[in-house]
């Protein structure tokens, strides 16, 4: 019998920060995939009878000391206020470890609006992949545990077979989860939500000012990790932004195949405000509506508004050393002087002009064939002239290269294509991405095909959150 160590520290916070309420059932739930090896590490057991884990990962059974509730937030939605979300579409069974076991795609809650509350199975292996693979590259992420179909189709643009994801995470405290208190002047619960995330997150910060320090710098690492594996996160609403630093809500995320700074995949964000090159500047804005968030828990308010402000006006300068370095590495220096940033610069420059592969240009360099991926090899061997005799003061440079720079990332084509063959009932794409992606910094011979750029046929244009 399935066995989860429940403790639900959540649900002791006042009721004003969620609905208690269970998962809808579903017609005929199917176990699509399973994590066993973060269930062994969640000290879940019991976990061979497929029958059972569908049950309980569809929702369909609650499992032993499982508590579950619909979370409160709010958020600003591509810049404009929205002063009441949640979890629209989604359930926290419970905290297992200090981590939430939360199943996604489990039916309407008081926080639906007009939604369904469920979710197809194309998102659903969307995440299950992407944060998967995202956690083998090494960048903070929630988990995917469990995909189980349920048997009934949804309407979207059209009817699309039904799934429900379990996902684990840090927490789901998000910014939002912060504004919607200050919002409603709930500063009894605003207390007692900064108490329970400051000692889950942050036991050693003092007070709302090193909770702050706290959460931004964790977001500006996890931000610069993202730009170096050419992620886009794709709606990076304050409702989306994780207080744990972990990549939360995989909706129309995307990989950036040709380097373009402005590049932007998500259908919704029609004005590209959450461009790739643009997430530094989105999570200090994030940042500062946090911070207004947790002003009224100061005992001298205006002395708040002036440390948080300088917390905030921090963060750029930091994100820009951040990734200053990350690019350094990427091209093979670890021990910077003056004119390094220059030449890191000059290729991104170089990679624009001739829409050079993000991934495999980078990847390249390793092994000094980056010039195979530009259209005017002339143009590169210039740049890379400067380069090569950059690093012949770099000892270890070729180890530098190949630990900042992944051979394999999830490409939105093979995405797509996994998704196609699954609705068909294939999930053998599905588990070839799966085991190519739990090794991005390796490739084997079978895996080959998957570090290769789309052809202008298989080019994603547009990527969509499911909802």
């Amino acid at each position: 019998m399935l066995h989860i160590p429940f403790d639900n520290s959540y649900a002791r916070l006042p009721a004003s920060l969620f609905t208690r309420q269970n998962p809808e059932p579903v017609k005929a739930p199917e176990l699509l995939a399973f994590n066993h090896s973060l269930a062994r590490d969640l000290g879940i057991s019991g976990d061979q009878d497929i029958e059972e884990l569908a049950t309980v990962f569809s929702g369909n059974a609650i499992p032993d000391g499982a508590e579950p509730l619909a979370q409160l937030y709010a958020g600003h939605q591509f810049g404009h206020w929205n002063p009441q979300l949640g979890d629209g579409r989604a359930i926290l069974l419970g905290e297992v470890q200090g981590r939430d076991i939360q199943l996604k795609g489990s039916g309407r809650t008081p926080y639906s609006r007009n939604g369904d509350g469920r979710a197809w199975v194309g998102p659903v292996l969307r995440e299950f992949v992407v944060s998967e693979a995202m956690h083998a590259l090494g960048i903070p992420t929630t988990r995917a545990l469990a995909a189980v179909a349920t048997g009934e189709m949804i309407q979207r643009e059209t009817a699309l077979p039904g799934a429900v994801l379990t996902r684990v995470a840090a927490s789901h405290i998000r910014v939002g989860t912060f504004q919607a208190l200050a919002a409603r002047q709930d500063y009894t619960g605003l207390q007692a939500l900064f108490d329970h995330a400051r000692d889950r997150h942050d036991p050693e910060a003092k007070d709302p000012l090193e909770f702050l320090n706290g959460v931004i710098e964790r977001q500006a690492q996890l931000v610069t990790k993202w730009m170096n594996v050419g992620f886009i996160h794709g709606v990076m609403n304050t409702d989306n932004c994780s207080i744990s630093g972990e990549t939360i809500d995989y909706g129309p995320c995307a990989f950036m195949d040709s380097y373009d700074p402005m590049t932007v995949f998500s259908s919704i964000d029609r004005q590209g405000r959450y461009a790739w090159g643009r997430q530094a500047d989105i999570i200090v804005w994030n940042m500062a509506q946090l911070a207004t968030a947790l002003v009224p828990l100061m005992p001298d308010q205006d002395d708040a508004i002036t440390k948080f402000t300088s917390a905030v006006h921090a963060m750029p300068e930091r994100l820009n050393s951040l990734w200053n370095a990350t690019l350094l590495r990427k091209i093979g220096i670890s021990d910077p002087r003056s004119g390094d940033l220059d030449l890191a610069k000059q290729l991104l420059t170089l990679m624009a002009a001739q829409s050079a592969d993000f991934t495999n240009t980078f990847a390249a360099l390793a092994s000094d064939t980056a010039g195979d991926h530009f259209v005017d090899r002339e143009a590169f061997e210039v740049w890379a002239k400067d380069w090569r005799a950059r690093l012949k003061d770099e000892t270890a440079a070729q180890d530098t290269m190949r630990a900042a720079n992944p051979l394999l990332i999830p490409r939105n084509h093979r995405i797509e294509e996994m998704i196609q063959a699954a609705v068909s009932g294939d999930m053998a794409p599905f588990s070839r991405l799966m085991q190519a992606y739990d090794t991005p910094f390796e490739v084997s011979t079978e895996s080959r095909d998957l570090t290769h750029a789309p052809l202008d046929g298989e080019r994603v244009h547009a990527t969509f959150c499911g909802t």
